[in-house]
């Protein structure tokens, strides 16, 4: 079994990349799907949460309302340190249950965990490789702005709020570019996809050398 880890910042493409990987027989586990189910009404996760920030942040039918945690933990260091406090130890517990039962149901198989937070979380992990999906600020800001329906303060803000693009960089195995189109994005991770044996045994040769996942291989030419 190897177990990849694929993060990126917001609008860099990670999710395209982790769907196409899906269509090559990855089992694909979605850190941002686990935090959802994790939070639906009746949950553990839930009820720390209205104990910790107030029940207001749920709607009438006892689900949570995003946007106003959202609203009221942005730009506070110790709000979202207590938010992560609650979320992250039950990702974590979730996942690892996840990745054990793709083991047991295919050990020879691979497992991406498709997450934003690689670095703030769990960049320590055993991971076989790390694959760091990237563009430039401005063009994820360009992205935000177009495909999601934000304002250019809305959508700079959502940026600068993420880690400095330089430190996922530097936990990479593998930079796959996504600056340019889509179809090329793709495209880049088939190669990825086809050379992973190779990326995968020179991941593990870094390590046992250096114990770091540093230098990156680049794939697309720009990162």
């Amino acid at each position: 079994m190897s177990l990849i880890a694929l993060t990126g910042g917001i609008a860099s493409g990670k999710s395209s990349i982790a769907r196409r990987f899906a269509e090559h027989g990855a089992v694909v586990v979605d850190a941002d799907a686990v935090v959802r189910e994790l939070q639906e009404p009746g949950t553990p996760v839930l009820a720390a949460m209205v104990a910790e920030f107030g029940a207001d942040i749920l709607d009438e039918s006892g689900a949570l309302k995003r946007a106003e945690l959202g609203a009221r933990v942005f730009g506070s260091p110790e709000k979202v340190a207590a938010l992560n406090g609650i979320v992250h130890p039950a990702v974590r517990a979730e996942t690892e249950r996840r990745f054990a039962e793709a083991i047991a149901a295919d050990p020879d198989g691979v497992i991406v965990y498709d997450v934003p937070l690689l670095v703030e979380a769990r960049a320590s992990d055993p991971w076989d490789l790390i694959i760091v999906a990237h563009a430039p600020a401005a063009e994820r800001i360009a992205r935000l702005i177009e495909f999601r329906g934000m304002s250019e303060d809305e959508a700079r803000a959502r940026v600068s709020s993420q880690i400095p693009d330089e430190q996922r960089l530097a936990i990479a195995d593998v930079v796959i570019d996504t600056t340019a189109s889509l179809d090329q994005t793709l495209m880049e991770a088939d190669r990825v996809w086809n050379d992973l044996r190779p990326l995968l045994r020179a991941a593990r040769e870094r390590r046992a050398v250096s114990g770091t996942a540093a230098p990156a291989s680049s794939v697309g030419g720009h990162a």
